[in-house]
């Protein structure tokens, strides 16, 4: 079976207990921001001020 490449990838990193990341879908460029305090967290896509996603260039 061959080795499958993660979708994901982590652009950004900030803390650690309390920690904010920035995540970018492979596949379609869409971020999304992660937030994690202590064994709590959630993650949702990352809006611009015009309310659209934050879509980066796809490589």
């Amino acid at each position: 079976m061959a080795k499958r490449e993660n979708r994901f990838e982590k652009i950004y990193s900030q803390g650690a207990i309390e920690a904010i990341e920035i995540w970018v879908d492979k596949e379609t460029g869409v971020n999304y921001i992660f937030r994690q305090s202590g064994y709590a967290g959630g993650m949702t896509p990352l809006l611009g001020k015009d309310g659209k996603p934050v879509i980066s260039p796809i490589e």
